[in-house]
């Protein structure tokens, strides 16, 4: 990438001032997974409408509301301070030995005054043995705190990287607004030198820029050929390799991609999921991530892997009504801490301040589970593409019946799969 032989160098205006586009207003019904209100997909996750098949019925599956409630006996909402004490409190008794600061936890109440919280799960000093006997089968997100992850969280600082990578051409995506949205694309591509990029954006105000002086910019890796090669830090980054020591919690056979990553402060990047294990290492700077249980996708307005719904802090409960029902997971990463992404779960990264971290993505799966064109960990399952084609060609079949009749053969279908899938295992 960059300076592959025979590439052209992506022409930069600098200095314009052109406003990034406002995206339009969500479609109130989308086949892409946008469903409003009182629709069939609205009554089968428990919202408005009156179905009879509200997932509420189905204890310790979608829709069953457990979890950490913030609100008082009464069903009205505690005082903020309280809230906090209790984001506090419950986060102390998942892990006595790590303990969420005041702003934080008053930060994490504010923003979830209508979700519901569920604790977080931190711990300290965690060897191979003790991850894979005790937090991997959980299968849910856990910071790790305490692990030797070499000398790169001291020496990653702006100018041992300007001088370290130079004027390496790197691809990076640069947004006029703090929150970056994929699906209507409100950012653009830009080639940099390595060290031009790095400096802009650690830059609050930026004498040269593309869009405007305040705009964000953000680097995740890619290989050689993004079509083909996964990333590698080993190849696009050798000068830094050496610096940063992956844990070693999973098979070597088992590594997929190591993904270098680079924001700027205030920097918030789209509600997704991936389908591999990762590992987000934060070598610099802090971190806010927000995370959901994979049973709360039908509170996320999908489209494809991502959610519609860019600002995970001010519920927009008109636009996004079933939004307030998704159970909320929320931690802040500093410098040296490692955080533990199970497949599936979604996560909505903030850059509190500018940062350089390390994904690693580790295939659990035998790996011909996995698609052979997926170079970012992010493509659903071979069978699982398979089997959303086959029912797309079931309910065309049902398009042939009069309506009546389609919304009753419909819901026997949505009772067949959840006896068929649905699991009580997971929360």
């Amino acid at each position: 990438l960059g300076n592959r032989p025979g590439r052209q160098r992506e022409h930069r205006v600098e200095g314009s001032a052109r406003a990034a586009p406002s995206p339009p207003p969500p479609s109130p019904l989308s086949s892409r997974g946008f469903y409003s209100k009182g629709s069939p997909q609205d009554r089968l996750a428990g919202g408005g409408g009156g179905g009879e098949l509200g997932l509420k019925s189905h204890p310790g599956k979608l829709g069953s509301g457990a979890g950490l409630r913030l609100e008082a006996a009464s069903g009205e909402a505690e005082p903020l301070m309280n809230q906090a004490a209790v984001v506090r409190r419950k986060q102390r008794e998942r892990c006595p030995t790590e303990e969420m600061g005041e702003e934080e936890a008053e930060f994490s109440a504010r923003a979830t005054e209508r979700q519901q919280m569920a604790p977080m799960g931190y711990y300290a000093g965690v060897t191979q043995k003790r991850f894979l006997q005790e937090i991997y089968p959980l299968r849910k997100p856990a910071v790790l705190r305490g692990i030797d992850l070499g000398p790169c969280t001291s020496k990653w600082t702006v100018d041992y990287l300007s001088q370290a990578v130079g004027d390496k051409e790197v691809k990076v995506h640069v947004c006029a607004v703090p929150q970056m949205d994929f699906i209507r694309k409100n950012f653009v591509y830009r080639t940099l030198p390595f060290d031009v990029f790095v400096k802009r954006a650690a830059e609050a105000k930026h004498p040269k820029y593309f869009i405007s002086e305040d705009e964000k910019y953000y680097l995740r890796s890619l290989g050689e050929d993004p079509r083909r090669d996964t990333a590698d830090l080993r190849r696009q980054f050798p000068m830094l390799a050496d610096d940063i020591w992956i844990p070693k919690y999973f098979e070597k056979e088992q590594l997929f991609s190591t993904v270098f990553r680079i924001g700027s402060a205030g920097l918030q990047l789209w509600t997704h999921y991936d389908v591999m294990d990762n590992f987000l290492i934060q070598v610099t700077g802090k971190k806010r991530v927000v995370l959901y249980s994979p049973r709360d996708a039908p509170y996320l307005y999908l489209s494809g892997t991502k959610s519609e719904v860019l600002d995970v802090d001010q519920l927009d409960l008109k636009r996004y009504p079933l939004f307030a029902k998704a159970k909320r997971y929320e931690c802040f990463l500093k410098a040296g801490d490692v955080l533990f992404i199970p497949a599936l779960w979604f996560h909505n990264v903030t850059s509190e301040e500018f940062g350089v971290g390390v994904n690693v993505f580790w295939k659990h799966l035998p790996a011909q589970c996995y698609d052979t064109k997926d170079t970012y960990g992010n493509k659903d399952l071979a069978v699982a593409s398979r089997a959303a084609q086959i029912l797309e060609r079931a309910l065309k079949t049902l398009d042939e019946l009069p309506e009546e009749y389609k919304d009753f053969y419909g819901r026997r279908m949505v009772l067949r799969i959840q006896e068929r899938t649905y699991s009580t295992k997971y929360e």
